[in-house]
């Protein structure tokens, strides 16, 4: 499987990057230098190389990654699936894991998730973004009828999509208090985007 963006990126699919970069500049900058993983950095890992004024390291995951992303300081890479790659990684070892239209690729999300609790420290912040059931109408319109994305492999690639009715649930599942967990609409009410934090 290619990672997000190894073949190409289209208008629309960088303004879609671009709409998720300040919710998870937000999370990012309460933290003084924090060590960031991003899980499905992407082939260019955009949002790594977005936050790294913020950051005092940054770990990205994903199938592949290009050179261009491996040469930047403060940036490490894992290839590989999330599944593999997770439980390989220190334990509380991160302020902040993100999981950016990530998680609907994924048959069996709770281990992934687990990990991704496990992996951080005391106060850090799990940050999820998932298309909901609208995001599925409009992301399946532009890719395959009006042909306004080159990511039509990872929209095939899907497994589901999320409200908050799906996705609370599997946050309080792998151990995240429900006082803990916010999440809302965002991308024009196409997606959800959640932050759940550690004690």
């Amino acid at each position: 499987m290619s990672a997000y963006g190894q073949n190409g990126l289209s208008l629309i699919d960088r303004f879609g990057v671009y709409l998720s970069q300040r919710p998870i500049r937000n999370v990012v900058t309460r933290y003084p230098s924090p060590d960031v993983l991003d899980v499905g950095c992407g082939y260019e890992a955009m949002e790594l190389r977005e936050l790294l004024p913020h950051i005092r390291s940054g770990v990205g995951i994903d199938a592949h990654v290009g050179d261009a992303a491996k040469a930047v300081s403060k940036l490490r890479f894992i290839e590989g699936t999330a599944e593999e790659t997770l439980p390989t990684l220190e334990a509380a070892s991160f302020d902040v894991v993100t999981m950016i239209s990530v998680l609907e690729h994924l048959w069996e999300p709770l281990e992934p998730l687990r990990q991704c609790r496990r992996v951080l420290r005391s106060g850090g912040a799990l940050v999820l973004n998932v298309p909901n059931w609208w995001g599925k109408e409009a992301l399946e319109l532009t890719t395959f009828r009006l042909g306004l994305s080159k990511t039509a492999d990872a929209i095939d690639d899907h497994k589901t999509y999320y409200d908050k009715r799906d996705l609370w649930p599997l946050l309080v599942k792998v151990g995240f208090k429900s006082s803990e967990i916010r999440m809302r609409t965002h991308k024009f009410g196409l997606n959800l985007f959640a932050v759940a934090r550690m004690p």
